[in-house]
């Protein structure tokens, strides 16, 4: 998600970096060619004027800091502006003061808003909380299969009632969640085509029965503009509280992102950022101004650990790093649960500078199948191979090499960068055993 815009700017702040000050030309070159960033991401123009003009008022006149070279200076200006452009200090749930709490999910056809409410339950049951889906698309009967079948993956009941129009379902839904012990509602109403009266009719009728604590708008960011004017539409018609925006990984531009909040006055409160029913993130401005620019979200990545890694499995693999004991077996271990977080490119697309690295490596596509060839290799190893790497001889690793369908030389490669982390290890271990005898842990080993 914004890779081209990303790397506009990162080339633009590139040309200013070693200056010695900001002029007022200096400062104006660097607006022309933001602005042509901004317009080629598909940022509306109205959007793209506005910003440009608050990033001169600030720019401009501005005496240098002393602790900044000046593209640092343009880049934290820019940076603010684009946290502004996001939808500034993002804004918590709403969660009823008493159950249930309900989410109402409105969009047109397409968009993805039958997968967004299976995400959503998914995310609400990451909160400790026991979310229900109802299915209010009775327009589209392929649409309420979809749901339940969504519903048994993600473990969340399907409210659905046969032969009843969306109104009426929603009218029976509080007292089935109830009666099933949930405490969060979510209802997938109808989509159309197109923004139409009786589209609007329907929703309006659905929001006064059930008085959602939020309405939330689903839209597909890979549709650019045309997202915004749907977006504006539904907040004329349907009073929408924000937009959840979907098939944001498929979007390398992002200009439905960077427009919607002005152009709408809501803000984004979720992100779709893949198929898998997880899928799913908050919306952060100041976390997705920092991607653009290149400077990383370690927030967000700590949080994807968390959420995935057992603090246990954390603890254990610690100790066999000190002990200097890891071997192929911990090896697969931690591969797998890198897996666990995600897309390999997307997850080192939240390492700070990740994008500079790729370009100095001539921009080479980073995917999971590195990964995949690893693992591939530690499996076709014996347990006794994967537990004594010390063993593997040549017509060991001849034989790992045809059993993963790999070339010998890649089993020698990872064989051999496996060997040289050990001995890192190692070596960090004897060095924090000599440094505490004399003054303690060693400042980056603190816990």
């Amino acid at each position: 998600m914004f890779e081209s815009l990303s790397d506009k700017l990162q080339g633009i702040f590139e040309k200013i970096r070693g200056k010695g000050r900001l002029t007022e030309e200096g400062v104006e070159e660097v607006l022309r060619e933001v602005r042509m960033a901004l317009l080629e991401a598909d940022v509306n123009f109205r959007v793209v004027k506005e910003f440009t003009a608050r990033v001169r008022e600030q720019a401009i006149g501005e005496e240098l800091i002393k602790s900044f070279t000046p593209d640092q200076q343009v880049i934290r200006i820019v940076r603010d502006e684009l946290v502004n452009l996001l939808g500034g200090e993002p804004e918590p749930v709403k969660w009823a003061g008493r159950p249930p709490t309900i989410f109402m999910l409105c969009g047109l056809q397409g968009s993805g808003k039958t997968t967004t409410a299976a995400k959503l339950a998914k995310w609400v049951k990451a909160q400790g909380r026991r979310p229900m889906l109802v299915a209010a698309d009775v327009q589209r009967p392929a649409a309420i299969k979809q749901l339940q079948v969504l519903g048994q993956q993600v473990g969340a009941p399907v409210h659905t009632v046969p032969d009843l129009g969306a109104v009426e379902v929603t009218r029976t839904c509080v007292k089935a969640a109830e009666e099933q012990g949930c405490d969060t509602i979510i209802v997938d109403t109808a989509g159309r085509l197109h923004v139409d009266e009786a589209l609007m009719r329907e929703i309006e009728q659905i929001r006064n029965l059930l008085q959602p604590q939020e309405t939330w708008l689903v839209v597909d960011a890979t549709t650019g503009q045309e997202a915004v004017n749907v977006a504006q539409s539904f907040q004329e018609s349907a009073q929408i509280d924000g937009v959840i925006l979907t098939k944001l990984d498929g979007d390398a531009r992002g200009g439905a992102a960077l427009s919607l909040k002005s152009v709408t006055g809501k803000p984004i409160r979720f992100v779709g950022v893949g198929e898998k029913t997880d899928a799913l993130e908050p919306f952060y401005p100041d976390r997705m101004a920092s991607r653009i620019l290149g400077m990383g979200d370690v927030l967000s990545l700590l949080e994807k650990v968390e959420l995935n890694i057992e603090e246990e499995e954390a603890k254990l693999l610690e100790k066999k790093m000190r002990d200097a004991t890891f071997d192929f077996e911990d090896f697969l271990g931690q591969m797998r649960q890198i897996r666990k977080l995600g897309p390999l490119e997307q997850i080192l697309g939240l390492l700070p500078g990740m994008g500079q690295i790729k370009k100095q490596m001539g921009d080479v596509q980073i995917d999971d199948g590195a990964l995949k060839r690893m693992e591939a290799i530690v499996l076709s190893m014996t347990p006794f191979e994967r537990r004594h790497p010390d063993s593997l001889n040549f017509s060991r690793k001849k034989r790992i090499a045809a059993g993963s369908g790999t070339k010998l030389d890649e089993v020698n490669e990872l064989i051999k960068r496996f060997m040289e982390m050990r001995t890192m290890m190692k070596q960090f271990a004897k060095m924090e055993t000599k440094f505490k005898a004399k003054k303690g842990k060693m400042p980056w080993m603190r816990r």
